[in-house]
C-alpha cells in the first residue's frame, strides 16, 4: 500500500532522486527534521524516537501505531543537490583581414584551439563560428587589395584545409577594417551586398547557431566601427546608411530574430588605451598607434559585460584575453529553465497540488506562484507544468528564469529547488 507524499523534498537543477537527509539523532532521543508550513515558514520539528517505553502523559498507554500527520500542519523537508544544467554556447569570432592585422591574425590562428579547450574544460557545449577570409597562405590578394586570411588548424578545424569541424564553422568573409559589425549583420541575414559570392558577404552561417545557445561575439581589429553600437542592436532594417548599394537586416536585438541574440556578450581586442577615456588610443612598443581607439567597441563591451584587451600589447595580450573571453562565455551561459520532476521515493505518490518552486538569491528564499501555462506568465514570473494531471517537468516563466540565472551566475549551486508536500502557491 502506498502512502501520500507528506514530506517536502527539494531538488536543484538537473534533478536527481529525492532522498531524506542524513542526520544524527539529537542527544535528547528525538529525530529532528526541518519543516515548512504552507506559508513557507520554517519550523523545527522534533519527533520522539520509539524506544518502546511510554513517557509523559502517555505513560501506561499502549502504542497503537504511528499517528497520522496532518498534511496542512507542516511538511518535513528532505533535499538533494544536483549539478546545474547549462545551455550550449555559440562563440562568433569576427577578425579584421587588413594588412595591419597580420600579427593579430597569427595569434588567432595559433591560439584558437587552446581557447576552445579552455571553454570545453568548463563543461560547456560550445561551437566556434569564424567570420573572416579563409586562406592557408598569406598575404593574399582579394578584390585588388592585399589581405591576410585566417586558417584554423586541426583538431578544431575538420581537416588540414581550414574546413569545418564538429565544433568549428567558418564563413569566408573579407572583413573590412571599419565594417565588422555591418558585415556580421549583413552576412547573418544574407541581404543584398552581403550574400555568398558578393564583395562584402560570405557563406550563410545562421544555420550554425543554436536557438537555445547563449551568444558571445568577439571582434579583433585595430580600427573603429562605422556602425554605431545602438544601430548594431536596434537597426530597423533597410538600406545601409553608409553604403547605399547594400541592404542590412534588422539589428541583433530586433524581435524578428526571435530572441536569437537576447543577452549576448560582446568582447573585443582592439585599439583602446584608457580605462576612463574611450577616445585615447593605445601605443605599440615602437611608438606608433592604431588607426582608432574603437569607442564603439568600448560601448558594446561595457554594455554587455564582455572582456577586452589592447591590440598594442602584442603577443602578451593574447593568453589573458583568451582566458577572460572564456570566463565571460561561462558567465553568460544560460541555465535550463526546465526542471525534470524527480522519481518519487518508494512508498510515496506525487500530489501535483502540493508542489512548489523555491529560488534562493542573496541568501533569501522566495516561492513564485504556479500559473497555467507560458501565456499566463506575467512580469511577476511563476512556473507551470508540462501536464496538469500527470506532470513530468516544470518550466520557469521568463522573469523567474532570469532571477534563477542571476543566482547561478553568483555561484549559488542550489539556486532553485522543487519542494514537495506543501500546498501549491497560486500565481
Amino acid at each position: 500500500m502506498r502512502r501520500p507524499l507528506l514530506a517536502c523534498c527539494s531538488l536543484g537543477f538537473a534533478l536527481a532522486h529525492c532522498a531524506g537527509p542524513l542526520r544524527l539523532p539529537p542527544s535528547d532521543g528525538s529525530v529532528r527534521v526541518d519543516a515548512t508550513d504552507d506559508r513557507g515558514a520554517i519550523a523545527d520539528v522534533s519527533t520522539p524516537m520509539d524506544t518502546g517505553v511510554p513517557t509523559g502523559r502517555d505513560a501506561g498507554a499502549r502504542d497503537t501505531g504511528p499517528t497520522p500527520l496532518d498534511p496542512d500542519a507542516a511538511c518535513a523537508s528532505a533535499s538533494s543537490v544536483a549539478t546545474v544544467e547549462r545551455q550550449p554556447v555559440d562563440i562568433i569570432w569576427v577578425v579584421d583581414n587588413s594588412v595591419s592585422m597580420e600579427p593579430a591574425i597569427r595569434e588567432v590562428t595559433a591560439g584558437l584551439n587552446a581557447f576552445a579547450n579552455r571553454v570545453g574544460m568548463r563543461g560547456l557545449d560550445y561551437r566556434v563560428v569564424m567570420l573572416s577570409y579563409r586562406s592557408r597562405t598569406n598575404p593574399v590578394t582579394v578584390a585588388g587589395g592585399q589581405r591576410y586570411g585566417v586558417c584554423i588548424p586541426m583538431p578544431l578545424a575538420g581537416d588540414n584545409n581550414c574546413g569545418n569541424g564538429a565544433r568549428f564553422f567558418q564563413s569566408s568573409i573579407d572583413i573590412r577594417s571599419t565594417q565588422p559589425l555591418e558585415q556580421l549583420l549583413g552576412s547573418l541575414g544574407q541581404t543584398e551586398g552581403y550574400s555568398v559570392g558578393q564583395e562584402r558577404g560570405g557563406e550563410p552561417w545562421r544555420a550554425f547557431l543554436r536557438p537555445n545557445a547563449s551568444k558571445t561575439i568577439v571582434v579583433v581589429t585595430d580600427d573603429e566601427s562605422r556602425m554605431p553600437a545602438d544601430e548594431f542592436d536596434r537597426f530597423a532594417g533597410g538600406t545601409n546608411p553608409r553604403s547605399s548599394r547594400f541592404v542590412l537586416p534588422p539589428g541583433l536585438l530586433d524581435p524578428s530574430w526571435g530572441g536569437l541574440f537576447t543577452g549576448y556578450t560582446f568582447s573585443a581586442l582592439y585599439g583602446w588605451g584608457s580605462e576612463s577615456d574611450p577616445a585615447i588610443r593605445c601605443m605599440y612598443s615602437g611608438g606608433t598607434t592604431p588607426p582608432s581607439s574603437g569607442p564603439t567597441y568600448t560601448t558594446l563591451v561595457r554594455r554587455t559585460m564582455g572582456a577586452r584587451a589592447k591590440i598594442c600589447d602584442g603577443a602578451s595580450a593574447w593568453g589573458p584575453f583568451f582566458d577572460r573571453v572564456a570566463t565571460a562565455v561561462e558567465t553568460a551561459s544560460r541555465v535550463s529553465c526546465e526542471l525534470a520532476i524527480p522519481a518519487i521515493p518508494s512508498g510515496m505518490v506525487l500530489d501535483p497540488s502540493r508542489v512548489n518552486v523555491e529560488i534562493t538569491t542573496m541568501g533569501a528564499a522566495t516561492r513564485p506562484g504556479k500559473v497555467a501555462n507560458m501565456a499566463a506568465c506575467g512580469a511577476s514570473g511563476g512556473w507551470y507544468y508540462d501536464n496538469e494531471r500527470a506532470p513530468t517537468r516544470i518550466t520557469l516563466c521568463p522573469t523567474t528564469c532570469e532571477t534563477a540565472q542571476q543566482a547561478v551566475r553568483a555561484g549559488n549551486s542550489t539556486a532553485v529547488r522543487v519542494v514537495f508536500g506543501c500546498q501549491t502557491i497560486p500565481g
